[in-house]
């Protein structure tokens, strides 16, 4: 079976596994605290290119969500999100397992939202009489590439960013595929802006390279203040904190993460050209590393005995929208073989 359902099904990139096993000897600190996470640190905030912000490492992307969330929302506070945003839809109700509610804004394909949807969210909340009776809006969280593949572009997110900071809301972009967003042919937004325009984000490893680990960035001192407290408290901390930052270190050193990004992106483009060729239409289109052809179920039939993918929904009687997800380690030559194998069941139902 050649893999096309996820961007996590192999393990890390070998330069990765090469750090682990020399360093493997090594005693350090635990926690984070050890050398490894401080030179990934100031590698990430040269990348961001700043020096004022606050850089932890965890363990997982629902880690990650949990703990960010709850630091920032007071307990009667909930977060803004698209209908179809992974914390939604993908996180088996992490986050109001914590106390704080969902609160999701209708969103097309694309599965964006936009500032006018979280001004007037919020401004319907305040301006309701029974508002201290209702969960308060107390955060935005949105995802780049999201859940569909899809981007924000500068111009949308620095409409966001003022929304909520307008709004006294803080913004949190969720990166776990971040290196596939960055590197997107027609992507305008730079890791500089990012760490500008949000107050908090992260850098996603364990779909981009990395065995597991995620690397988060703090903009806003009020959410660092005491975050450590809350890593461990919600299960993010990990002892051999040392295993994350020679993770990160070896991803950013010598611009390995945006090499293995491109690729992704590349093996993705491919993919989506052979798609259009054979004809087949889009249930959103997109420029990142999940493409969501919309095919004909007899020819999904035909190659899942040979290929997955991931369901996503039926569009009609005999056609359903499908996932193919390529990666950092995604081999041409699986490429091509399912580019192959579209055309032959193609030409045989011609």
């Amino acid at each position: 079976m050649i893999e096309f359902q996820c961007d996590y099904a192999e393990g890390a990139h070998p330069k990765i596994l090469e750090r682990l096993v020399e360093t493997n000897m090594d005693q350090t600190p635990g926690y984070g605290l050890d050398p490894y996470c401080d030179e990934a640190r100031r590698l990430i905030r040269k990348v961001c290119g700043r020096e004022d912000i606050d850089v932890q490492f965890l363990v997982g992307g629902t880690q990650t969500n949990t703990t960010i969330i709850c630091t920032a929302l007071r307990p009667y506070q909930g977060v803004l999100t698209a209908a179809s945003g992974h914390i939604n839809v993908h996180e088996s109700g992490a986050i109001e397992a914590t106390g704080h509610k969902v609160l999701a804004l209708p969103c097309d394909h694309a599965g964006k939202i936009t500032a006018e949807q979280i001004k007037a969210a919020y401004e319907a909340h305040m301006n309701d009489g029974s508002s201290e009776h209702m969960v308060q809006p107390g955060m935005v969280y949105i995802s780049n590439p999201t859940e569909n593949g899809t981007i924000y572009y500068k111009q949308e997110l620095e409409a966001i960013s003022h929304v909520c900071h307008e709004c006294g809301m803080p913004l949190f972009l969720d990166g776990a595929r971040l290196g596939y967003g960055l590197m997107a042919a027609d992507n305008d937004v730079t890791l500089e802006d990012i760490a500008r325009l949000c107050d908090v984000f992260y850098i996603g490893g364990t779909k981009v390279g990395a065995l597991f680990g995620e690397a988060v960035v703090i903009t806003n001192p009020a959410i660092s203040k005491d975050f450590r407290y809350m890593i461990k408290q919600r299960g993010g901390m990990l002892a051999k904190g040392r295993l994350l930052g020679i993770q990160f270190q070896t991803l950013f050193e010598d611009g390995l993460y945006w090499q293995i990004s491109r690729h992704a992106i590349d093996m993705a483009m491919k993919l989506k050209k052979a798609f259009q060729a054979c004809g087949y239409g889009f249930y959103v289109e997109n420029s990142t590393n999940q493409q969501l052809p919309v095919l004909p179920d007899a020819v999904l039939e035909k190659l899942a005995g040979k290929y997955s993918y991931s369901f996503w929904e039926k569009t009609d009687e005999s056609h359903s929208a499908v996932r193919f997800c390529t990666s950092w380690a995604t081999k041409e030559e699986n490429v091509d073989a399912l580019i192959a194998d579209l055309n032959q069941i193609r030409s045989q139902m011609m």
